[in-house]
């Protein structure tokens, strides 16, 4: 779909663009039956006007647009971090908003008037597709972030969840632990994200020849944050849970369960290793620090750009949808084996 003009706009209500000008502008002087005319087209056409005018030429603005589920969580905000940096240095810079996860939310930032500053956006959804929003989109290019399936037609940049936890899990496996549980999925309507970091989890663990023990799932609440996970995790161990090796979630349940291992006097990681996900900074600076998996969030931001630019740039084509990598960032809780 092509983005609506402000010519577009004129040819629908059957004016001139200066008249379209000066009912988007705001300009008083123009009368109340002509501006509903206009706006009626407007509306009917979904046109999101360019404040910015970059140049009448390429009507850019050297805007894009970012927006995430939860700017509250550290990875999210670490992640904006990288992405304004590597857009900088595209010449472009970046509008923030947070979708709260919900559908409306990630309707919101679409419909918001600030999406038509922007020449194309980046979006994490949690709730709906690529399809869900396409009549939302009004031409205007995305790409999204995250492991959600996206169809086909749509521009995905994502990391190997399944891998990733493979390699993990591996890790702790090597280290000689045998009941290692997984720690932080949602307690209801599992994400696809958690789906497959758990679908990792079990292919290593088969792999290592090790059952699978439903009782090392411990969930927290959906959307809980690192108390959750660990009063989650003082219950399983007040009920008796035994494990040597924790995998968890993200980075934030990881801090919960070194919190839950320290009140039931467990040493991490002389009785339980640990890892988490996402490799956030503060993850340095926990007590022991932790180790994780770190996604290549500096490939992410440069390949999702990649793709968002190319689109700006004429290209037409299907979708793409990119895989890019990631390592474990080694630290005290779970530390890298001797070679």
């Amino acid at each position: 779909m092509n983005r609506v003009t402000l010519q577009d706009v004129a040819d629908h209500a059957g004016v001139s663009m200066k008249t379209v000008s000066n009912v988007v502008r705001g300009y008083q002087h123009v009368s109340p039956r002509m501006r509903e005319r206009v706006q009626a087209a407007i509306d009917e056409l979904g046109y999101r006007p360019n404040r910015t005018g970059r140049s009448l030429a390429t009507g850019r603005s050297s805007m894009l647009g970012l927006a995430f589920p939860d700017l509250r969580r550290p990875y999210f905000a670490e992640l904006a971090h990288v992405f304004a940096r590597v857009a900088e240095a595209r010449g472009y810079r970046l509008l923030l908003a947070e979708t709260g996860a919900t559908a409306d939310g990630e309707r919101s930032v679409l419909r918001d008037p600030e999406a038509g500053i922007m020449d194309g956006m980046v979006l994490q959804p949690q709730v709906l597709t690529a399809r869900d929003l396409d009549g939302e989109r009004h031409g205007l290019p995305i790409v999204f972030l995250g492991e959600d399936p996206q169809p086909d037609g749509a521009d995905q940049v994502a990391i190997d969840n399944v891998a990733a936890a493979s390699d993990a899990v591996g890790h702790l496996v090597r280290a000689g632990r045998r009941r290692i549980g997984f720690l932080g999925h949602e307690t209801d309507h599992v994400s696809w994200t958690s789906t497959l970091r758990m679908e990792g989890y079990r292919a290593a663990l088969t792999e290592a020849g090790l059952p699978v023990d439903p009782s090392l799932l411990v969930a927290r609440r959906q959307d809980g944050d690192a108390r959750d996970a660990e009063e989650a995790l003082a219950a399983a161990l007040d009920a008796g849970l035994e494990l040597d090796g924790l995998l968890c979630r993200d980075d934030l349940a990881a801090i919960g369960a070194l919190r839950a291992l320290r009140r039931h006097g467990l040493d991490v990681p002389g009785d339980v290793a640990v890892v988490g996900w996402d490799a956030i900074e503060l993850g340095a600076s926990t007590a022991p620090s932790l180790t994780s998996v770190a996604p290549d969030t500096r490939e992410l931001a440069e390949r999702a750009l990649d793709l968002l630019l190319e689109r700006l740039e004429g290209y037409a084509g299907p979708g793409r949808h990119v895989t890019v990598g990631h390592t474990i960032r080694y630290r005290e809780s779970a530390p890298e084996l001797p070679r």
